[in-house]
């Protein structure tokens, strides 16, 4: 007897390229719908001035007409130049491939690396991770590809070092260690909110300083759990590795002279070029801190003069600090990895040097397509106006409910992480938000310092499953690269999927971290409670 055979759909593997140029179009086709249905919203802010209420209405930018197609094309190119994790790559992919020909990153590996614990590992990259938020989204250009390379020669998977480094930023980025840039974006609305209910409230850098420490350090251990035991698992190790573990066989070693001598002139090279490194790094961090040092001979070259305090000529709009950051930490692993390069004798000329830099770079061309697509998708979605509606939506609804306490609390916390899927900008978010979600929740003896934290983590919780973040096709990008089945491409739902698990984790973190330090009372700053 004949068996039947099932039929079953072949589903398509698209490239993430070709997902965010669908993305494109049901945007565009979605603004357009809901512009024939008046879509819109009306929202109020605050006038710092003289802290009157300003009632905005936004409605979607309809872009699927003639008019929407041809701001598509027009500013294809303004979009991609101006798409921050463009340059940043761009420019830190630079610098880590000077660090990585030279074999200055592998000896790094080898020496320091190789001996600490994977768990330790782990911890320290999410750490890292999230106290880099203090300086804008660096950490994710930095941190991503150096954690593929610890935990590749560490022989695990270096995908799980992607997603590891990705999600100690992502999640991370409601906190740090210390006041940032963060803080000075979002104090002006919060302090705005609060004058609404006392004219002379005042919101200072550090008002979070302590809350923010206590869930940096709880968050990566939660975060080295999470990746220890859901992600890693779900990775094979890699190949070398696997032919070692499962190799049994003795080999026999032979006392040559040759050899011998061979391996003492390899560590005579390495230890040259270490020594050679080492003063190089010495020379560029003294440099690097004397550049943030005020008020001395040709210092303070990367801050605002036009600030007044230091944290703001660090941290400020217009710092040069946060600016130029990428680059000099690009300029530094440059700087190192040429000192080690030609004090172990890997590069012997400046042909050397770009010869190794253009194996390092190869993979570069499909990252900028995906790069490119993705630049567009945001861009266009920012210009119909559906994030700011949706937003300011969410920003009705806590105003329209009547109780208070923690229960608007936890609604208020569970909303702004959904806003956020759609409007990843904090300040843009907070300066929708705080109005509605500042003065009532003092009036219930919750602080506005409280709350601006409470912003921060909100963001935090969805951060990392967003496409419309900027920085998560530097994630699609980074998995594809070391991805080795390139007949199935990790798509943007894949990325979501392997990243859901650590999502809903922290997220749960976060909200018993934030009722629980409300509900004990402890200080969150120097002199600030989460009460009033």
């Amino acid at each position: 007897m004949n068996k039947k055979k099932k039929l079953r759909l072949k589903r398509p593997k698209f490239h993430p390229a070709t997902l965010y140029l669908i993305l494109i179009l049901l945007t565009m086709i979605i603004s357009g719908i809901l512009s024939g249905f008046k879509f819109q919203t009306t929202y109020s802010t605050i006038n710092p001035t003289d802290l009157s209420i300003v009632q905005n209405t936004v409605q979607v930018e309809n872009l699927f007409n003639f008019d929407g197609l041809k701001y598509a094309i027009s500013n294809a190119a303004t979009n991609f130049i101006s798409f921050a994790p463009l340059s940043m790559f761009i420019i830190m992919a630079i610098g880590i491939s000077v660090m990585s020909s030279s074999g200055f990153l592998d000896l790094v590996n080898k020496k320091i690396f190789s001996k600490i614990d994977n768990r330790i590992i782990t911890f320290l990259i999410i750490l890292i991770g999230t106290i880099s938020t203090i300086i804008n989204d660096t950490g994710y250009v930095i941190l991503i590809p150096l954690a593929a390379s610890i935990f590749e020669a560490k022989g695990r998977n270096p995908m799980a070092g992607v997603l590891a480094a990705f999600c100690g930023v992502a999640f991370g980025s409601g906190t740090t260690i210390f006041a940032g840039s963060a803080e000075v974006s979002l104090i002006p609305y919060t302090t705005s909110a609060a004058r609404l209910v006392d004219s002379s409230y005042h919101v200072s850098l550090l008002s979070n300083l302590f809350i923010m420490i206590a869930s940096t350090i709880i968050l990566s251990i939660v975060g080295t759990i999470i990746v220890e035991k859901i992600i890693v698992p779900k990775f094979h190790k890699t190949k070398k590795v696997l032919e070692a573990s499962e190799t049994t066989e003795m080999v026999e070693v032979i006392n040559n002279d040759d050899i011998e001598q061979e391996r003492l002139n390899t560590e005579y090279k390495e230890s040259r070029g270490l020594k050679f490194a080492l003063i190089a790094f010495i020379v560029m961090f003294v440099l690097f801190v004397y550049s943030v040092i005020p008020n001395l001979p040709l210092s303070g070259m990367l801050l605002d003069m036009n600030e007044t305090t230091y944290l703001k000529q660090i941290f400020g709009d217009n710092s040069y600090f946060q600016d130029g950051f990428t680059y000099m930490m690009s300029l530094m692993f440059i700087v190192t990895g040429l000192a080690y390069g030609f004090g172990s004798k890997k590069f012997k000329n400046d042909r050397d040097v770009f010869e190794g830099c253009k194996e390092d770079l190869k993979n570069l061309g499909g990252v900028l397509i995906l790069i490119f697509v993705a630049a567009q998708f945001i861009l266009i979605f920012r210009k119909t106006n559906i994030g700011t509606i949706l937003t300011g939506i969410v920003a009705n609804v806590i105003d329209s409910i009547s109780f208070g306490g923690i229960a608007l609390l936890i609604i208020s916390i569970l909303l702004i992480a959904l806003a956020n899927l759609f409007l990843t900008t904090p300040s843009a978010k907070w300066m929708i938000l705080a109005p509605v979600i500042v003065p009532p929740l003092m009036q219930f003896n919750i602080s506005p310092q409280f709350l601006q934290f409470v912003l921060r983590a909100s963001d935090s919780m969805t951060n990392g499953i967003t496409p419309l973040s900027a920085f998560f096709v530097i994630l699609v990008a980074y998995l594809n690269i070391y991805n080795k089945d390139k007949n199935n491409p990790i798509g943007i739902l894949g990325t979501i999927k392997l990243v859901m698990p650590y999502c809903l984790i922290i997220s749960f973190t976060w909200l018993i971290l934030l009722i629980g330090w409300y509900i004990i009372g402890l200080p969150i700053g120097p002199g600030v409670y989460p009460t009033v």
